[in-house]
C-alpha cells in the first residue's frame, strides 16, 4: 500500500450523505454533501429510494476526491461508514435491484403489527434478547412488511434470492459490487432480531418477526476490515467509458482513477458519534443536539437493564468484545427552535435565539413543554401536548425564547439523570455535537441545570469522525485510542455556575410542567 494518510468517512444520514476526508492528524481537510429525496406515500409512512441514496453517495465522495491533488488520492488508506439507523432495504443478490422502496426509521406502517405482538404478551421477552421495545422504529417488522406485501418475496427470500441490510449493509454492497453482505454489531443491534447478550441472530427472534434467516448479513465487530470499495473519481477531462464514470439526474461524472480500499469500520449514526466522541470507557456520555436529542452512555461490559424506559444497545467498542450503552431520545429540541421560526413567527433565524435569551435575567416563571409528538424517555406519554406556562403581562419575546432553549436542556438532564440511576454511575463531564451545539447560552443552561460541565469540541462532525476512527484503527493509521484523544481538540468547557438551591427550584418547576402536560395526571 502507498503511504496512506487519509481515511475516507462516509456518513448516510437520513436527508442527505456527507463525505469528509479525515487526515492523520484526524483532522477534516474535505467535506462533500448531497441530499435525497423523501418520499411520503401515506400519512405516517416514509421513505426512502436506496438506489438514489447510492447515486448520491457516489457524487458526494467524488465531489471530495475531485479536490484532492492527483498524487495524494492513492493516500487513502480505509472507508468508514456510519448511517442513519434501522431504515430497512430488501434487494435481489443476482441484479443489486431493491424489491421495495427502502423504509425509513420514521416510518410507522407496522404500529398494528407491534401492537399485536404487545397484545401477545412478547415485549418483555424480546426486551431482554435486545434491549428494545416493540415498535415500528426498528427493522424487524420493516423486514417482514416487505416480505409480505411484495408478491413473491417470501418464497423468494426463503430461497436465498434476496438480501435484506440497514443502509450500512446496502452502501457496503454497492461499495464491494455486490461481493459483501456484512453489518456490524451496532446496527444489527437495531433490528430486534439480534440477540446482544450472545451477539448472534436470534432464531427465537426470526419466528416471531417470521424473517427468514437466508436474507440476513453477517454481523461483526464495528472496526475491523469488511471488504474492499472501488474508489473511482474525476481526473483530467476524462469520458464516460472509463473506469468509476456514471451519470445520475443529468449529472455526468467521468471516471479517470480507479482503485481498491479496505472498508475497514462501520457503525450506526449515534454510536459512530460516541465513537467520534472517544466516549470510549464506562461512565462517558455524549448528546447529540439536533431536531431531537440523542443521549448514550457508555456502560462498558455491563449490560444494564433500564428501569425509565431507556433502551439498552451495543456501542463501538476497540475490540471484538461487546461494548454496552444506555441510549435516550428527546423528541423535540432543535425542532422547538424551528417551531418558533417557522410556527409561531417570533424569530427570522435561529442564530438569533441566543442573544435574545441573554437579553432577559431568566425566564421569569416561563416553562415551555415542548412536547408536539407527546413525550418520550422517562415518561414516555404519546398523549401528552405542548404547552406554555407561567405566563403574566410581563412576558416578553426574549422569555418565551430562552424558555423553549431551556426546555432543550431539561428534557436532555431528564434522560441523563434516568441513564444514571440506571447505570448506577456518575458523570464528570457531558460531551456535545450537533448543530445546536453552537448557542453558547444553551451549553452554558445545559451545565448549570445538569450541575455537570459540558465539553465542546472543536469539530462537531462527530458521526463520520466516529466511522473514520474506527476505519483508521483498523488499518494502523492510528495505534490506539490515546493517540486520538491526544489530537482531539475542545473548543470550549462550559462549567456549572448556578447555584444548588436554584437548580432545585428550575427543575422543580418543570417538573411540575412536564406533569400537567400528561393527560393521565391531570
Amino acid at each position: 500500500m502507498p503511504n496512506s494518510t487519509y481515511i475516507l468517512s462516509i456518513d448516510q444520514g437520513t436527508t442527505g450523505t456527507t463525505v469528509l476526508l479525515v487526515d492523520a492528524h484526524g483532522d477534516i481537510v474535505a467535506q462533500g454533501y448531497r441530499e435525497f429525496t423523501q418520499h411520503y406515500p401515506r400519512p405516517g409512512w416514509v421513505e426512502h429510494d436506496a438506489e438514489e441514496i447510492w447515486a448520491v453517495t457516489q457524487l458526494a465522495i467524488a465531489d471530495v476526491l475531485d479536490s484532492l491533488r492527483s498524487d495524494a488520492r492513492a493516500d487513502i488508506a480505509a472507508v468508514g461508514i456510519a448511517n442513519q439507523r434501522e431504515t430497512t432495504v430488501v434487494w435481489e443478490r443476482k441484479t443489486g435491484k431493491p424489491i421495495h422502496p427502502a423504509i425509513v426509521w420514521q416510518c410507522r406502517r407496522t404500529t398494528e403489527r407491534c401492537a399485536a405482538l404487545k397484545q401477545q404478551g412478547l415485549e418483555e421477552l424480546v426486551k431482554a434478547k435486545t434491549g428494545l421495545v416493540l415498535d415500528p422504529y426498528f427493522s424487524g417488522t420493516k423486514v417482514a412488511w416487505i416480505l409480505d406485501e411484495v408478491e413473491g418475496a417470501r418464497e423468494r427470500a426463503e430461497r436465498g434470492e434476496l438480501a435484506f441490510g440497514t443502509i450500512d449493509t446496502w452502501l457496503l454492497w454497492k461499495l464491494t459490487d455486490g461481493n459483501v453482505h456484512k453489518t456490524d454489531y451496532t446496527n444489527a443491534s437495531r433490528t430486534l432480531l439480534f440477540n446482544i447478550e450472545t451477539l448472534t441472530w436470534d432464531d427465537t427472534l426470526l419466528d416471531i418477526f417470521n424473517v427468514p434467516k437466508a436474507i440476513l448479513p453477517e454481523v461483526c465487530p464495528s472496526g475491523g476490515i469488511f471488504g474492499e470499495a472501488e474508489i473511482s473519481g474525476l481526473v483530467g477531462k476524462g469520458n464516460l467509458s472509463e473506469p468509476g464514470s456514471f451519470s445520475y439526474r443529468g449529472e455526468s461524472r467521468p471516471g479517470g482513477f480507479s482503485y481498491r480500499v479496505p472498508i475497514a469500520g462501520i457503525a450506526g449514526d449515534q454510536q459512530a458519534a460516541l465513537f467520534g466522541q472517544l466516549c470510549l470507557k464506562p461512565g462517558m456520555a455524549k448528546n447529540t443536539y439536533g431536531t431531537g436529542c440523542f443521549l448514550m452512555l457508555n456502560t462498558g461490559s455491563q449490560r444494564v437493564h433500564s428501569g425509565t424506559g431507556l433502551l439498552t444497545t451495543l456501542a463501538c467498542g476497540l475490540t471484538d468484545a461487546p461494548v454496552y450503552a444506555l441510549e435516550g431520545s428527546v423528541f423535540v429540541a432543535g425542532a422547538a427552535v424551528q417551531w418558533l421560526r417557522d410556527g409561531i413567527r417570533i424569530i427570522e433565524t435561529a442564530a438569533e435565539t441566543e442573544s435574545a435569551a441573554n437579553r432577559v435575567a431568566d425566564s421569569d416563571g416561563v416553562f415551555v413543554v415542548p412536547a408536539f409528538t407527546g413525550l418520550g424517555a422517562p415518561y414516555w406519554d404519546a398523549e401528552a401536548r405542548g404547552a406554555i406556562f407561567g405566563l403574566t403581562r410581563g412576558t416578553t419575546r426574549e422569555h418565551l425564547i430562552r424558555a423553549t432553549l431551556e426546555a432543550i436542556a431539561f428534557q436532555s438532564t431528564d434522560v441523563v439523570t434516568a441513564m444514571l440511576t440506571d447505570a448506577d454511575m456518575t458523570l464528570e463531564k457531558l460531551r456535545v455535537d450537533g448543530g445546536a451545539v453552537a448557542n453558547d447560552f444553551l451549553m452554558q443552561f445545559q451545565a448549570d441545570i445538569l450541575g455537570i460541565a459540558v465539553e465542546r469540541p472543536r469539530c462537531i462532525e462527530t458521526t463520520g469522525l466516529g466511522a473514520a476512527y474506527l476505519a483508521g484503527l483498523a488499518t494502523g493509521v492510528w495505534q490506539d485510542a490515546a493517540e486520538l484523544e491526544a489530537s482531539r481538540a475542545v473548543e470550549r468547557l462550559f462549567s456549572p455556575q448556578m447555584d444548588a438551591n436554584r437548580r432545585a427550584e428550575k427543575l422543580a418547576g418543570w417538573k411540575d410542567a412536564v406533569r400537567r402536560v400528561m393527560p393521565r395526571n391531570s
